[in-house]
């Protein structure tokens, strides 16, 4: 389960986050791109813009589910 506590400084302010537990698969990027970026010098995912739509709302939640090591919280 991703900690609020170890989240990457990246996240934008909100209720979704990613933590330091990623592991660079993809996923989240391919479920939500318009939420989800890559940070290239660090090799991880984090979320560069909250959700704003219901249809945005349950790809991040998608994304979330899907996550492998569960880096992705939601602090809602």
């Amino acid at each position: 389960m991703a900690d609020v506590a170890n989240k990457y400084s990246d996240n934008v302010g909100g209720k979704f986050y990613v933590d330091d537990q990623c592991i660079d698969c993809d996923l989240c990027r391919e479920t939500a791109p318009a939420n989800f970026k890559r940070n290239d010098d660090g090799g991880h995912s984090y979320v560069y813009k909250q959700a704003e739509s219901p249809e945005e709302e349950a790809l991040c939640q998608e994304a979330m589910d899907g996550c492998p090591v569960e880096a992705i919280g939601n602090d809602a």
